[in-house]
C-alpha cells in the first residue's frame, strides 16, 4: 500500500508525490505503488514512464523503480519499447473481453455458491457494503466506491467456501479494478442496484438467480466499457506514438 507523506523537512507536497514505506524489499513497496497509480488513473494509460520521475514521486532511487517496471511490464501493466522506453499499458477490446468472460464465469458460480453457503453475519456484512458503496458514489467518492465494490465481490467469492475460486479471482482482481474505474461513474449508481438485487438473492439462496445476476451484472459493466471508449474522441486516445515527446510532468 502507498502512503501520502511530506518527507522529511518538507512542506505540502505538489500534487502526484507519494512516498512510499520502506519496508524489505523496496522494491516491492514501488512494485505495489506503481501498480496503484495505474489503476487509479494517477498513471494514465499510453504515459510515458521516466525512471527519474517516477523515482521522484516515490521518493526512492531509480534502481527499485527500474526492477518495478521490468516486473510490471512482465504482468502487462507496461510496454517496454526500445528506443522509447516504458509506457502505461493501452488495453486492447479484446483484452477487456477476454478478462470479464474470464470474470463472469469465476464470480457467477461464486455468486451460486454464496447463495448456497450465506450466513446471516454474511449477508449482514453484504448488506452494510451496498450501503457504504451507495452513499460513497451519491457523494462523488469514485475511488472509495471502487475499493468498496471490489470488497463486496470479493466477500461473496470467500463466502462460495472454494479457495481454488478465492485464489482465481485474486488474480484478475486488480487488472478488473483497473477497467472498472473508468466506467464508475457512469455504473456507478445502476452498479449498486444490482448489487442490491445479488445481495437479496444470495440471502434467499437462490443459487440461479444469484449466479444470472452475477453475469447479467458483469455484461453491464463490459457494455458500458466498450460504450465509454467508443464515445472517446481521437483528441481523447493516448498517442503511443508521440507520447515520449509529449512526456507529462509529474508536478506543477
Amino acid at each position: 500500500m502507498t502512503t501520502i507523506s511530506a518527507g522529511p523537512g518538507a512542506g505540502a507536497e505538489p500534487a502526484g508525490v507519494r512516498h512510499v514505506k520502506r519496508p524489505t524489499p523496496l522494491r516491492e513497496s514501488v512494485y505495489e505503488a506503481l501498480t496503484e497509480m495505474i489503476i487509479d488513473g494517477t498513471l494514465e494509460r499510453g504515459r510515458h514512464l521516466v525512471e527519474v520521475e517516477l523515482a521522484g514521486m516515490l521518493g526512492v532511487s531509480r534502481q527499485p523503480v527500474r526492477e518495478a517496471l521490468q516486473r510490471l511490464n512482465n504482468e502487462g501493466w507496461v510496454d517496454l519499447r526500445p528506443g522509447f522506453g516504458a509506457m502505461v499499458h493501452v488495453p486492447a477490446e479484446d483484452e477487456v473481453d477476454q478478462l470479464l468472460a474470464a470474470r463472469a464465469a469465476l464470480e457467477s458460480e461464486s455468486a451460486r455458491l454464496a447463495a448456497q453457503h450465506a450466513s446471516k453475519d454474511d449477508v449482514a456484512r453484504l448488506k452494510d457494503l451496498c450501503k457504504v458503496g451507495t452513499a460513497l458514489q451519491e457523494a462523488g467518492d469514485i475511488d472509495g466506491a471502487v475499493r468498496t465494490n471490489g470488497e463486496l465481490h470479493s466477500l461473496i467469492t470467500q463466502m462460495s467456501g472454494n479457495r481454488f475460486l478465492v485464489d482465481f479471482a485474486g488474480q484478475v482482481d486488480r487488472r478488473v479494478r483497473w477497467y472498472y474505474t473508468p466506467v464508475a461513474p457512469v455504473r456507478g449508481g445502476a452498479s449498486w442496484r444490482e448489487h442490491a438485487r445479488l445481495v437479496k438473492a444470495i440471502s434467499e439462496g437462490d443459487e440461479d438467480k444469484s449466479a444470472q445476476i452475477m453475469r447479467e451484472h458483469t455484461e453491464h459493466t463490459r457494455k458500458a466499457y466498450h460504450d465509454l471508449q467508443a464515445a472517446k474522441g481521437p483528441e481523447d486516445l493516448p498517442d503511443t506514438e508521440s507520447a515520449p515527446r509529449r512526456r507529462r510532468r509529474t508536478s506543477n
